[in-house]
């Protein structure tokens, strides 16, 4: 079996969502889950802004923090390291399904996604254009717009769809040209919660300009389903760690094997190929190691296959159940609970019953600011978050008409009493009773 097998070919021993004992053992794994250190107990809605981290990623990454050593010595510590970081690069290789190509450690997912960005703009031939779309982070929208004028380039946006909060594939094709030379594509929105069908616009790229380097930003989808890179025909893949159950610490990358050998910043007795600059933490490989091993364990509560990958597949599609249902229920309610397309002066971002929507809801308060609404269910013990007209968030939310809206954003070890808990705070700071 390929890294890039659909999920499907391997669901027929899968059993769909988590019963009570398995979300149990699940967020006994993770530290503070229900309980803030700063502020007592807790319902965390904030995982788009960093998830929880589990237990066994923070033993280990202490336990190698604490090592002297750095690896490429003539001893047995060193060696030892060294292995920590290759096991830690064909997990996080495995992890995103490819088979071929680089993976690599920066300092953060946006500043790997600013370098290869950079690298693919003054590797391509001079002339045409550089296009990414409006509901891009920054970390795509603002380095296109960056290399594009440093390279002498037209700068091309795609616009997405306000209604849906999310683009598609033929809206790209009516923007890109022959001569493009980079795009770029954000998988899963943080402000509007969808998702983008990355391989379908991947494929309109190529139908037009068949060498366009198209690099994809996958930092907000990474924690929600199985990745399966090398199905996406895409250049690069960057994620950030923070988002998939790890501490804050380096971002990585994927990139194919032209991407990779393109003239970029590198020692100048290094391989062509390689992208990292002085020595990276052998702990946050281990730690990625230790998050890849935590995933294969899930997965392998939904199927009988043994290997690896397709563990990590079952997790992926065993995770995005989990948190469609608590989307669900967020969004309709139950038990007696409202949903937030009940609440008065509540409207959703995007359509309400769109399957594209993946970990976030985010939301606006008529007559309301989303920062007081943040407060005061803060107040509640219910941990949201704003997105605001700021270096953020800007250009996504000017052309949905809004200077602000409210994000509840989840992950698969959320709860539906969690999610009846932040309703029914919601009800009393929109209604007031």
């Amino acid at each position: 079996m390929t890294h890039t097998q659909d999920f499907r070919t391997i669901h027929t021993t899968a059993v769909s969502g988590f019963d009570d004992a398995l979300l149990e053992q699940v967020r006994a794994r993770f530290h503070h889950v229900d309980h803030c250190p700063y502020t007592g107990p807790r319902v965390f809605f904030e995982n788009a802004g960093g998830s929880l981290t589990l237990k066994a990623v923070v033993a280990r990454m202490a336990e190698v923090a604490a090592l002297p050593d750095n690896d490429h010595r003539d001893n047995e510590a060193s060696r030892a390291i060294s292995a920590m970081i290759d096991d830690g690069r064909q997990a996080m290789g495995c992890l995103l399904g490819v088979e071929d190509g680089v993976v690599f450690g920066g300092e953060t997912g946006t500043e790997c996604l600013f370098r290869v960005i950079r690298a693919a703009a003054t590797a391509a031939p001079p002339g045409g254009s550089m296009v990414a779309c409006e509901l891009e982070h920054p970390a795509t929208f603002d380095a296109t717009a960056l290399w594009a004028k440093r390279t002498d380039r037209q700068r091309l946006t795609v616009p997405f769809d306000p209604h849906t909060g999310r683009v598609t594939a033929e809206e790209y094709a009516r923007v890109i040209q022959p001569d493009t030379r980079v795009a770029t594509i954000l998988h899963t929105s943080p402000v509007t919660g969808m998702t983008q069908d990355v391989a379908a616009i991947a494929a309109a790229i190529r139908s037009i300009a068949p060498d366009c380097y198209i690099i994809v930003d996958g930092i907000q989808h990474a924690p929600h389903g199985a990745l399966s890179v090398s199905a996406y025909g895409v250049d690069a893949y960057a994620v950030s760690l923070y988002k998939v159950f790890c501490p804050f610490n380096d971002g990585y990358a994927w990139l194919s094997p032209r991407l990779s050998v393109v003239d970029h910043d590198r020692l100048a007795g290094k391989p062509d190929d390689a992208w990292e600059l002085g020595s990276r933490d052998p702990a946050a490989w281990a730690g990625a190691s230790e998050m890849v091993a935590y995933l294969e364990w899930l997965g392998g509560n939904f199927t009988t296959v043994k290997g690896r990958r397709e563990r990590l597949l079952a997790a992926g599609q065993a995770m995005h159940d989990q948190e469609a249902a608590l989307m669900q229920r967020l969004i309709h309610g139950g038990d007696g609970v409202a949903g937030l397309k009940e609440l008065p002066g509540v409207t959703l971002i995007g359509e309400v019953d769109s399957p594209w929507r993946e970990g976030a809801v985010s939301f606006c308060v008529e007559g309301r600011d989303a920062l007081d609404i943040v407060a005061e269910l803060g107040e509640r013990g219910i941990r949201v978050h704003a997105r605001k007209d700021d270096a953020y968030s800007g250009n996504i939310l000017r052309p949905l008409g809004l200077p602000s809206v409210t994000r509840v954003s989840l992950a698969h070890y959320n709860t539906p009493e969690e999610v009846d808990a932040c309703l029914s705070a919601l009800t009393e700071v929109v209604t007031g009773r």
